[in-house]
């Protein structure tokens, strides 16, 4: 368990010298726990944040599993054998980002992650039950 990771991303503090800390501590408590680990799975998608840093702290021997790259293969893999739900995707298009909580929070979130500003805008979900 990381549990200073997230919250670290999430307030843009992951390029600090307190995830720095925090990424060194976890890491070195799982090498300890497990010496002769080969692999790390990266399986929150916060975590990619955190990478060029968990590099620095893991021997050269263990590799890196990111569920981006993978996720994105399989999706790629996917299309190109359904090409009936490939031919419905639009390209060239323009990304809206909508949000049932605060604007500020989600386009703050959003920016860090995706590297560019974001402006969200709010919207109400009407529930019939």
């Amino acid at each position: 368990a990381c549990p200073m990771w997230v919250p670290l991303i999430e307030s843009n503090e992951h390029h600090t010298v307190g995830a720095s800390f925090f990424v060194r501590k976890y890491i070195n408590e799982l090498l300890d726990k497990c010496p002769d680990i080969d692999t790390l799975i990266l399986g929150c998608t916060h975590y990619p944040l955190l990478l060029d840093e968990i590099e620095k702290v893991l021997p050269e021997s263990v590799s890196i599993l990111t569920q981006g790259r993978i996720v994105a293969q399989s999706l790629k893999d996917y299309l190109l054998r359904h090409k009936e739900i490939a031919d419905k995707c639009s390209r060239n298009s323009t990304v809206t980002f909508l949000t049932t909580e605060s604007e500020e929070k989600f386009s703050a979130s959003a920016s860090i992650f995706l590297n560019h500003p974001v402006a969200a805008r709010h919207i109400t979900l009407n529930s019939h039950i």
